[in-house]
Order: structure tokens, then C-alpha cells, then sequence
């Protein structure tokens, strides 16, 4: 079933959204938040992904990131697999209260599709939205970078660790990204008006 946001140009930039089945708030652990950042810095050394912006909240993650030499859905594919297989490992690992509740939420998920096994972690579409101006890119980082302030999380972007905002003002991100000078000096200005 087409979602209307197939990848065509597999080389080209994309915005991106990986949601959680459900809207489950399976991110508001460290454990699985971490998981999907080593995933990604996986890709970025051995995939050639490159990540221009990315955040991480409850429920679903937000990316602006293109393929340097495979096929961007490809890549998609094996980040969301590998995060999941992670993730369920470490909800029967880890210490969670919430552990059967998630399970059947996931079990439940699964058989709603064909092509899944016991447990569906991410939903099958991934919104993507290739990247065809300047004016779109920016309002795109913009987007991803002010997520956790919309959600009351932070008052600045820079202040939430899983994001590339941080990145953009100066501070340690837990991500290396390409920068987009664009959004550089938007930052820059939103700081100076502070």
C-alpha cells in the first residue's frame, strides 16, 4: 500500500519521520533513545549516511538526511530493523514497568500486517519528503530543532541533548552532522535575541 511518501530519488536529501506503533513513549527512556543514536552514528561510519538535522522525542524521531552511496530506503530499512530487534532486547532486559503493556501493544501492531513477524516496533512509513529548496530545507531544521520546545520540554532547541540543535549552536552533539549554514545563522540569531 503506497503512502504517498515513497522515496523516488534515492540520492537525494530527505526529510524523514520514524514513528513508534501506537504512539507508544517508548523515548522517554535513555536506553532506547541511545540505542537509536548509536544506530544512526553506526551508519554515519559504515553506510555513508549523512545527517544534516535529527531529533529524538517521545514517540517518533525526525531526520533531514540523504544517502551518500546506497539506496536511502535501504538504509532506512536496516536503521529501523536493527533499532527494533535493540529495543525489544532491551525491554526484556532492562528494568521496565511497562514491559508487558508494550509487548502486547507491539504483538497487536504485528498482526495488523502481513509482513511482519511476532512484534511491529515502527510503523511502515517513513513520511519521507525529498528536500527540493532552500526555503523548504530551512523550514524543515527549523521544524526538527524547535520539536522539543513546542513540546514544553525546553525552552531553547540547544538545550535538548537529542537533537541536532545543539550541534548547530556550538555545543557537543551527540551526533556529528553536516552543517547547512542556513540554519547556522538562524540559530545564531535566535540566541542573540535572546
Amino acid at each position: 500500500m503506497s503512502t504517498g511518501y515513497k522515496i523516488e530519488e534515492q540520492d537525494g536529501l530527505h526529510f524523514v519521520t520514524f514513528q513508534i506503533v501506537k504512539w507508544i513513549d517508548i523515548f522517554t527512556r535513555k536506553v532506547y533513545r541511545d540505542i537509536v543514536i548509536d544506530s544512526l552514528r553506526f551508519c554515519q561510519q559504515n553506510k555513508d549516511l549523512e545527517i544534516y538535522a535529527f531529533v529524538v522525542m517521545s514517540n517518533h524521531l525526525h531526520l533531514l538526511l540523504k544517502s551518500g552511496r546506497s539506496e536511502l530506503s535501504n538504509t532506512i530499512k536496516e536503521i529501523k530493523s536493527f533499532t527494533a530487534k535493540e529495543i525489544l532486547k532491551a525491554i526484556n532486559t532492562e528494568s521496565e514497568s511497562r514491559r508487558e503493556w508494550m509487548l502486547n501493544l507491539f504483538e497487536f501492531s504485528a498482526k495488523q500486517h502481513k509482513r511482519n513477524e511476532k512484534y511491529q516496533v515502527w510503523t511502515h512509513e517513513n513520511h519521507a519528503e525529498l528536500v527540493y529548496s532552500n526555503q523548504f530545507m530551512d523550514s524543515k531544521i527549523n521544524y526538527i530543532h524547535e520539536n522539543p520546545v513546542r513540546a514544553g520540554l525546553v525552552e531553547n532547541p540547544e538545550e535538548y541533548l537529542y537533537s541536532s540543535a545543539r550541534n548547530y549552536a556550538g555545543l557537543d552533539g551527540l551526533l556529528d552532522v553536516i552543517f547547512i549554514p542556513q540554519a547556522i545563522e538562524r540559530i545564531g540569531l535566535m540566541r542573540s535575541m535572546k
